[in-house]
């Protein structure tokens, strides 16, 4: 019996090795080439629009606007904002729901490779893979990937399909205030419309146009370069 049990036990290490090399060889290709599908892509239920468009073909607010709604600290962090951790998990500790703290490496990974949900297994994996998005990828490839395959409506992922949907032309000519209007549907992007804004989202894109202008035009600039 203690046999079968190291053997069953070499087994799922042997299967696990395999899986995570696997991973890695997956992450590595993906550093180089436009990501086809996620897997938050492959679980909608709707109609799926995504078109690639690279980091260098975007005006520079875009990433901007993201950045200033989403993710404030990415430049500094190394893939998980310890800070707003931690207040996250006093509101799940206080009886609230295990909501925000995800960095835009965390968001990435979840889209990339997990399922929709906020249990702490889902959250300890995609911290895990965050980390390891950070180490393979860099900052400037988990943004490129996140602005193309981020969702910003029912089916619609990445700005370039979002800006052809919602603004009928190429996110290449989107102004900065259309970038900000972009930005405030990720937390809820499939209640939310840029051309039908509530009083609360209209006060919304205004904060994250005030964040972007302190933040300043060349905030990213380490990054885009």
């Amino acid at each position: 019996m203690a046999k079968r049990r190291r053997g069953i036990g070499g087994w799922v290490w042997a299967l696990a090795w395999r899986c995570l090399v696997f991973l890695l060889l997956l992450l590595l290709a993906l550093r180089f080439v436009p990501v086809p599908t996620t897997a938050f892509m492959l679980q909608s239920p709707y109609p799926v629009s995504q078109h690639w468009l690279p980091l260098d073909e975007l005006p520079k607010w875009v990433p901007l606007a993201v950045v200033a709604s989403e993710d404030q600290r990415f430049v500094s962090h190394w893939g998980i904002d310890v800070t707003e951790l931690g207040n996250a998990l006093e509101r799940f500790d206080d009886g609230g729901g295990l909501r925000g703290a995800s960095t835009l490496s965390q968001q990435t990974a979840k889209n990339l490779l997990l399922w929709p949900g906020r249990s702490l297994v889902r959250k300890g994996l995609e911290a895990v893979l965050a980390v390891t998005l950070e180490g393979v990828w860099g900052k400037r490839r988990i943004l490129e990937v996140y602005l193309n395959v981020a969702e910003f409506g029912k089916g619609i992922y990445g700005v370039e399909a979002a800006s052809r949907h919602y603004f009928g032309k190429s996110a290449r000519y989107l102004t900065a205030g259309e970038a900000a209007r972009l930005a405030v549907l990720l937390p809820s992007p499939r209640t939310r419309n840029p051309n039908a804004l509530t009083p609360y989202l209209r006060q919304r894109v205004a904060w994250v146009e005030r964040q972007m202008r302190q933040l300043g035009s060349n905030y990213l600039d380490p990054l885009l370069q």
